[in-house]
């Protein structure tokens, strides 16, 4: 989590304009309008997300029809083809058969083709004539030919002849989401793969908590399941999204020692520190590297992130004696208590070595106030400017990503200006602090996503700011970063390929707006039902309106279990009134906007918040009127 104290920043409202900005996205812009005044790409260039740097147009036209067919011979071929087609099914193109053999007219042909090295492992190169084909070197690379087939059909049927190369600049294209500490719906983290994939990113990394089974005092709301990570892993996988855990630590620990006290660093004052690891003591770090073992349980990917931030926020190691003492019983008299810190981050580099991932860091833990190296070959994400500059980080050999803060969105804080990047023609090797004049040793950039007030805004208005936000990293991370003359050309293209396929809008409200009476079991519940501007609803009663309060706050928000459900005096800004209604079999749960948890009803019928692991959701039938 980022507790940087430009994250305090006041919070600008996010309910207006959120119904425009959402209408914006789903409706496509014709495709010469989007295209106008682009510097690098002429008018006749199709338009896509990330935009296409080398058309070169021929005589003709490309025409899909009832008679298409997917063409694919070899098993990566046909993966790729077969999601292609899922694709095309959900995007309203009809049901395309996938066959092999010789194309004909109409045609889209899939192939990989190894011996193509100038493609790399992720370009592809598209053909339109009489029929499509995409070749990449790879199967991933042929997977992204597919993914500008989709957006380019998004716009009509008929796509002009031409050709093009088109291969990223920078390996790592990505977004980082906290799901820490609040619960982020699986839906929403869907939509965000797919929408990732649409637009040619690559890299998702998850802060979050996977319910232990060897640790049950460390599940605290809001965790996921297994088998929810394992369907969200599997989709990443289809659509070529690796998916990073994080389990940040040595500091940030809380949501998993706040019951552990044996495991808390403890100050000079005898005061035990929940959300700092004792790095001191062998006992944790058999603790942290068990949840490690468990999360590859799910997790297939061969990268770990281990955060590695913010250990002393708010102290320092003065406070701390132990640590010193560690550090130089291991590493001798002229030993700092840094080098204590980065003797952890290096027995976990080991350990996940071991066991075949590499590891990932963020980097304001290098202050250079230490005397043991980071061990080699430890990803570096660069998110703030403290003493060790990039340059150094480059120059010692670290592989090194771009995790701006000016890339960061934080919900009711700070939020990225991404006209004035789109503006400065922001790429990759600007870092906080420093700008690199060559790519070499960047892997790549990606946007932040975090709760630092966990209900300044709720996951339908943080989508709508995020989405901008995702297609300009995608754009600067896989070619020119500037690649229409204004910002407003970039965002009319950018609404012209609109979402992914299968990207399903959150912001639905399965009733009308009205009075109903909910019933579930014994209670009974007579509300005015009314959408809010973000897609959820608010349930005003004779006495006030439904709102999760009470019990501890953790980033602003109610997430202990079993906190009542009360009447309180109505107000549209509090997010807390904001609900949704989940469909359930012969009715309707009733799920807090905020806190993801699904309101149960108790034998003595009061309404309380529980996950649906925990207690059973109530199932409301309403009764208009």
């Amino acid at each position: 989590m980022r507790t940087d104290a430009r994250s305090t920043y006041p919070r600008r409202s996010r309910l207006v304009g959120v119904v425009a900005a959402l209408l914006l996205l789903a409706a496509p812009v014709p495709a010469a309008q989007a295209a106008g005044g682009a510097e690098e790409a002429g008018p006749a260039t199709p338009v896509t997300v990330p935009a296409l740097s080398d058309w070169a147009p021929e005589s003709g036209q490309y025409v899909y029809g009832r008679g298409t067919r997917l063409v694919a011979d070899g098993k990566a071929e046909r993966r790729v083809a077969d999601t292609l087609a899922d694709d095309l099914r959900a995007a309203g193109h009809g049901s395309v058969p996938v066959v092999g053999g010789g194309a004909r007219t109409g045609d889209i042909v899939v192939d990989v083709a190894p011996k193509r090295p100038a493609l790399g492992k992720e370009g592809y190169e598209l053909r339109a004539g009489k029929r499509l084909s995409v070749t990449g070197a790879t199967e991933t690379g042929a997977f992204y030919g597919t993914r500008t087939i989709l957006q380019l059909l998004a716009q009509g049927d008929r796509l002009p002849a031409g050709r093009t190369v088109d291969v990223p600049q920078y390996e790592e294209r990505g977004v980082g989401v906290c799901a820490c500490y609040i619960h982020i719906t699986t839906d929403w983290l869907e939509n965000l793969v797919r929408d990732m994939a649409y637009n040619k990113l690559n890299q998702l990394l998850l802060e979050l908590k996977v319910k232990s089974d060897a640790h049950p005092e460390a599940n605290t709301w809001g965790y996921y399941t297994k088998d929810e990570i394992r369907r969200l892993v599997a989709l990443g996988e289809k659509y070529h999204v690796t998916i990073i855990p994080e389990i940040n630590s040595p500091g940030h620990m809380d949501p998993w020692i706040e019951n552990r006290p044996d495991l808390q660093l403890t100050d000079s004052d005898g005061n035990k520190q929940p959300s700092r690891l004792d790095i001191t003591r062998p006992e944790a770090f058999a603790y942290y590297t068990s949840l490690m073992d468990e999360y590859a349980e799910v997790f297939k990917g061969d990268s770990w992130h281990m955060g590695a931030d913010e250990y002393m926020l708010g102290s320092d190691f003065a406070k701390y004696p132990q640590v010193l003492e560690y550090a130089r019983a291991k590493y001798g008299a002229n030993a700092t208590p840094q080098d204590a810190f980065i003797d952890f981050v290096n027995r976990v580099h080991a350990y996940s070595a071991d066991k075949g991932k590499k590891l990932r860091i963020w980097n304001d833990g290098l202050t250079g106030a230490n005397t043991v190296p980071v061990t080699a070959g430890t990803t570096v994400e660069h998110w703030l400017n403290v003493a060790t500059k990039p340059s150094q980080l480059r120059a010692q050999g670290y592989p090194l990503m771009n995790a701006a803060y000016a890339l960061y969105l934080v919900r009711g804080g700070f939020h990225s200006d991404t006209k004035g990047l789109y503006d400065q023609s922001w790429d990759p090797r600007s870092f906080e602090g420093e700008k690199l004049a060559s790519r070499e040793g960047i892997t790549g950039a990606k946007i932040s996503l975090w709760p630092d007030n966990g209900r300044g805004e709720t996951e339908n208005e943080v989508a709508v700011d995020t989405d901008p936000a995702l297609r300009h990293v995608a754009q600067a991370t896989w070619g020119s970063p500037h690649p229409d003359a204004t910002y407003a050309q970039f965002t009319a293209r950018a609404a012209a390929v609109g979402h992914a396929p299968g990207w399903r809008d959150l912001t639905r409200v399965p009733v009308a707006d009205g009075t109903y009476t909910f019933r579930a079991g014994t209670a009974s519940v007579t509300a005015e039902v009314k959408r809010t501007p973000d897609g959820y609803v608010t349930l005003k009663t004779a006495n006030g309106c439904l709102e999760v309060r009470g019990g501890k706050l953790t980033l602003n928000v109610p997430l202990q279990p079993g906190v009542e459900v009360s009447r309180q005096t109505c107000d549209p800004a509090n997010t807390l009134q904001r609900w949704q209604l989940a469909p359930a079999q012969d009715g309707y749960r009733l799920v807090n906007a905020i806190t993801q948890m699904a309101v149960h009803v108790t034998d003595d019928g009061r309404l309380v918040q529980y996950p649906p692991d925990q207690q059973p959701p109530a199932v409301w039938r309403l009764t208009a009127g």
